[in-house]
């Protein structure tokens, strides 16, 4: 069965589909969109490579397709594109529909207590790298988003962000839970919501994060670049 290959699947096609939408128009966004994707992707597969060597988790040939690359299923790879997509797209939907920022005035307190409550945590917990190297890396990437966007993006990422948990409950949910992604305990808090990781929350808030951390700052760039053409 290939249960991870069909969540894949499962998790672009609606995206990948109505990213023609007129008020959204998602498409025009892909020059920017890709290489943020493509960012992420490196940084995390050579994350999970490393993971997977250690046994801090591992894979249920049961339900993948028996395609490898560096030592990684196809299956895995490929969550790190179809994710990312449908996150951000999530993003600039709610974006289009919803032109209030709703969370702007709550950024800060959240942004801070990230940052202060995470390396706590992690600190306390070194010996679990599952923990430890999360919560570190999130609150490191959350100074470097204050650094060079500010607030600016924030409040419409934390509110991308709390949408997201719905899909990603039910996908993460089925991968853990057969399982297709297996924790070893050792390496994380032991903390489950049902039989997900509570890690697996901040990972995905950290991969969230630096995609549209580096898809905002290539729109940006566009943007700039499109000005000054126009104006010569």
């Amino acid at each position: 069965m290939y249960i991870y290959l069909y969540l894949n699947i499962f998790t672009i096609l609606f995206p990948l589909l109505l990213s023609f939408d007129k008020k959204v128009a998602f498409y025009r966004n892909w020059p920017a969109l890709f290489p943020a994707i493509l960012v992420n992707a490196l940084v995390f597969i050579v994350w999970d490579v490393q993971f997977t060597k250690h046994g801090i988790w591992g894979f249920n040939e049961e339900y993948l397709t028996g395609i490898y690359f560096f030592n990684l299923p196809l299956e895995e790879i490929l969550f790190f594109i179809t994710v990312p997509y449908a996150c951000v797209f999530i993003y600039d939907v709610l974006n289009a529909y919803i032109t209030k920022d709703l969370l702007q005035s709550y950024v800060k307190t959240i942004a801070l207590g990230l940052i202060i409550v995470l390396p706590t945590i992690a600190v306390f917990n070194m010996e679990r790298w599952y923990t430890s190297v999360t919560f570190m890396l999130l609150a490191i990437l959350h100074l470097v988003h204050l650094k060079y966007f500010g607030t600016k993006f924030l409040g419409r990422f934390y509110l991308a962000y709390l949408v997201h948990l719905v899909p990603f409950l039910l996908v993460n949910g089925v991968l853990t839970y057969l399982p297709v992604v297996w924790y070893n305990d050792n390496y994380n808090l032991g903390l489950r919501i049902v039989s997900i990781p509570v890690e697996d929350t901040m990972y995905s808030m950290l991969m969230l994060l630096l995609t549209i951390s580096v898809y905002e700052g290539l729109r940006e760039k566009f943007s700039i670049k499109h000005y000054q053409t126009s104006v010569v």
